[in-house]
């Protein structure tokens, strides 16, 4: 189970943005990163083309590795860290501050389920 997930508030800890809230809006397991609103901006540059014709310098956001933020708990009000818990036989998130579940984030039930595997059909003379 992760300990940060999508759309959770988390602080900055150390870096250049130390301090600075955000939401997480997207986390790459893999690499170990997380991308947070408003956090660690850098230019984008882009060519000409049809959508901009002129060209372009936008501000995006970038990745950080997760070990430089730590969750935002906005019941006590502060950052805290995050421990697994068990609440009705499921595993849980829960705050080390305040001792109570953490509710935020992506729900089990808008992740896309598996489509079904196609049956082949059997020709008559085969089994």
């Amino acid at each position: 189970m992760e300990k940060i997930r999508v759309n959770d508030m988390v602080e900055v800890v150390s870096g250049n943005d130390r301090g600075k809230r955000g939401k997480v809006l997207r986390v790459m397991r893999d690499k170990n990163r997380l991308v947070v609103q408003g956090v660690s901006l850098r230019w984008k540059h882009m060519r000409k083309s049809q959508k901009h014709p002129q060209g372009a310098r936008l501000r995006r956001e970038t990745s950080i590795n997760v070990s430089n933020v730590m969750l935002f708990d906005e019941a006590a009000g502060k950052r805290t860290r995050v421990g697994i818990g068990e609440s009705g036989g499921k595993r849980v998130r829960i705050s080390r501050v305040t001792g109570k579940e953490i509710n935020a984030g992506v729900k089990a039930e808008s992740v896309k389920a598996k489509p079904e595997a196609k049956k082949s059909k059997k020709k008559e003379g085969e089994e």
